[in-house]
């Protein structure tokens, strides 16, 4: 199991000054916004996407820039800024086996906090030295995370995601953040273009592997994921489980798996029958082919980068994604 603990230790002082830099952006004179703070900083998750920024920078050029830390503090406060809107729009109760800001506070506490984050990330941004380009990769990442969610509630309506709205919902909702990470972290150390070009190939083709996985533990039993099988169907939502099962048992069952999803909010004990179909139809099975399949683009990514321990780590953790049991 990969120790992101033992990654944050290897690079020592460069993840300090990142976790300093965020402490220093939410720092409030309000009492109750620090405690709130310092309570989602507590439950922070894998930390992903700031480690994969310092790797990044230091598997390039061999150190940090100031650039490099403004944007790994950048990308994890719009990500937990993100997840605390996410607690509000899907009521959500618990989020890493932990009570949500909505939960205990309620929902404007948990969308005014998400908007302090959001524009803490910001004024991450707008201290760099490569603000005015860096601040349009942030935006364009809040385009595709918005218009990701109503593709997403649209299809939902509709009933008929295919793989490539599929695809085009968990890029905005996931990936381009990723995208934005190898994006950023290059040009802070002013990798050359077709080095910086690796890099989005790297975290894009990371962050859909990501959200995929997570979309395959809502059809797995027998993991400890921090919530029941069967989530996603109740919110009518198609992923590729689903559409892999589909790929195998014909039209005709497609069809009438379809018409359930849609109606799933008629008959909740829909649910088991959907969760049934996708693990007798190898829906697990395909989708985690795609995910190594994604595994193995970003990896050889990797390829125009010298030997060196960060490098080696970066390709652990595209391996630990693709396999990641929580």
């Amino acid at each position: 199991m990969m120790d992101l603990a033992a990654i944050k230790a290897y690079l020592g002082e460069d993840w300090k000054r990142t976790e300093e830099k965020m402490g220093s952006a939410l720092a409030s004179g309000i009492s109750l916004l620090n405690s709130t703070n310092d309570y989602v900083r507590s439950h922070s998750g894998k930390q992903l996407r700031p480690l994969l920024c310092l790797l990044i920078a230091r598997a390039i050029a061999g150190r940090v820039t100031e650039d490099t830390v403004s944007f790994a503090a950048a990308v994890e406060l719009l990500h937990n800024a993100t997840l605390l809107h996410d607690d509000v729009a899907d009521a959500s109760d618990e989020r890493r086996g932990q009570p949500t800001v909505y939960s205990t506070m309620g929902p404007s506490v948990s969308v005014l906090v998400g908007d302090y984050w959001l524009v803490k990330a910001m004024t991450c941004v707008l201290d760099s030295s490569l603000a005015s380009t860096v601040m349009r990769l942030f935006s364009g990442a809040l385009l595709h995370l918005s218009e990701g969610e109503m593709l997403q509630l649209e299809k939902a309506e509709s009933g008929d995601t295919d793989y490539e709205a599929y695809r085009e919902i968990i890029f905005d909702k996931t990936a381009s953040l990723f995208e934005v990470v190898g994006y950023s972290a290059a040009i802070s150390v002013a990798a050359a273009p077709e080095v910086t070009e690796a890099m989005k190939t790297f975290t894009t083709n990371i962050g859909l592997a990501f959200q995929i996985r997570d979309d395959i533990f809502d059809y797995s039993t027998g993991l400890d994921v921090g919530k029941p099988l069967g989530v996603d169907i109740l919110e009518k939502k198609i992923t590729l489980p689903l559409l892999c099962a589909f790929k195998n048992a014909g039209p005709e069952e497609e069809a009438r798996i379809r018409k359930m999803v849609v109606s799933i909010n008629d008959d909740l004990s829909l649910r088991d029958e959907i969760v049934g179909f996708v693990q007798k139809n190898g829906g697990i099975e395909g989708a985690q082919k795609i995910i190594e399949e994604n595994v193995e683009k970003a990896i050889e990514a990797l390829s125009v980068l010298g030997e060196s321990k960060e490098k080696e780590m970066l390709a652990a953790l595209a391996n630990y994604i693709a396999d990641r049991r929580i």
